[in-house]
């Protein structure tokens, strides 16, 4: 019976990793859940102690950043933004600069995988009116919303997980780790200058107007004012996950939106798949499996090489389900350090996080194609040095 359930959890791992089993029609939140349903099966769970295992606080948190970023959507934000960048922007390396901190910054505040959902049809669509290729510029959206996520436990997945575990305030995280995201943000710049000479042209040669687009400015002004509120209660100290639900709330009460034009946005899969996550974690710390990693991260530098490796294998956030138990609950730096490599390993191929693989499947979809050596071409160096970077910079 053991051997069974140590291999349906290796399958399932390896499934995540991939995000897919070969012959089945399944993702990862399915593969996530039906692992979680095959232990309990085998009885290494009960019900009663897999419902302990999923953390209610990540999932409403989780949830309640999906509802407001749906709503900022639906009332233009986003798309008002890249007007902005389209109208006031008119060189090559202007507009790579300002996609790259302009992603990263909205990635810090909202989660990352939403903006590059919602932002690479965006970037395809202004380098097409433009006449320009558009490798280095959704190269610099993809790398951008993982490192400007750094930044906030707002801003993927994994910290906020993190911040659930370790207790971590939303402003101490965001003081430490801020400045590794803007110097990391400043580097990815250099490093595309470098790689792609189209892009580092300063002629004011790109002018064209924007296509139109509709805003709805009662439900924006409210969605920006509920969100600013929120990011005050962020940094006042109001818990995470209630403050965000209240938000959530507020937003949901309105007379203009369908509320299944806002839930269809919600993220259901992801939600699923840290459910499942949260189980399967339980039951690969019953086996005592976790225990074989200790051996691992006796030491802070131990810890980065084992969460870059496994961000890479199973994906960044089963990654620090794995690793979290084994991290001392007030070692703040350890913490932070969890934090920053397994995002920042996001960037090293493109199968590191689900952020890439939006970029490249919503690029092929539009008759282009992000190859993963090009990415390998651009992340490899990169994740090098900002790994090293948030290393020395938090010990």
């Amino acid at each position: 019976m053991v051997v069974l359930q140590y291999l349906v959890i290796l399958i399932t791992y390896i499934g995540l990793g991939f995000g897919y089993l070969p012959g089945l029609r399944m993702n990862r939140a399915t593969i996530a859940l039906v692992g979680a349903a095959l232990l309990m099966a085998l009885g290494l769970l009960d019900l009663s102690a897999a419902w302990r295992a999923i953390d209610y606080k990540t999932l409403i948190f989780l949830f309640g950043m999906m509802i407001i970023s749906a709503n900022l959507a639906a009332a233009g934000f986003f798309r008002l933004a890249v007007d902005y960048t389209v109208r006031h922007i008119h060189s090559r390396l202007g507009l790579l600069i300002v996609l790259t901190f302009g992603s990263g910054f909205l990635s810090a505040l909202f989660l990352n995988d939403t903006i590059a959902l919602i932002l690479t049809p965006l970037v395809v669509g202004i380098a097409q009116l433009l006449n320009l290729n558009p490798v280095p510029y959704l190269l610099a959206l993809a790398g951008a919303t993982n490192l400007g996520s750094v930044a906030t436990l707002s801003g993927n997945p994994q910290n906020i997980l993190i911040g659930s575990f370790s207790g971590i305030s939303y402003l101490d995280f965001a003081k430490a780790l801020t400045p590794i995201a803007l110097i990391c943000l400043i580097i990815q710049v250099g490093w595309l200058w470098w790689l792609y000479p189209e892009v580092r042209s300063l002629r004011p040669d790109l002018k064209v107007e924007p296509p139109n687009y509709r805003i709805l400015k009662p439900l924006l002004i409210k969605s920006l004012l509920i969100t600013a509120g929120l990011l005050v209660a962020f940094l006042i100290g109001i818990p995470t996950a209630e403050a965000t639900l209240i938000a959530a709330g507020l937003l949901l009460v309105t007379r203009r939106l369908k509320p299944e034009r806002i839930l269809q946005k919600v993220d259901w899969d992801l939600l699923v798949m840290f459910s499942g996550l949260f189980i399967l974690t339980e039951g690969v710390q019953k086996l005592g499996a976790v225990e074989w990693f200790s051996h691992f991260v006796d030491t802070p530098l131990n810890i980065l090489g084992v969460t870059v490796l496994l961000s890479n294998l199973v994906s960044n956030v089963p990654a620090v389900l794995l690793l979290h138990h084994l991290i001392p609950h007030p070692d703040t730096q350890t913490w932070l350090l969890l934090a920053a490599a397994s995002t920042l390993a996001g960037n090293l191929t493109l199968l590191g996080s689900v952020a890439n693989l939006i970029v490249a499947e919503a690029v092929a979809k539009r008759g282009h194609q992000l190859t993963f050596g090009e990415h390998l071409r651009f992340g490899l160096p990169l994740t090098v040095v900002t790994l090293a970077l948030s290393y020395f910079w938090i010990y």
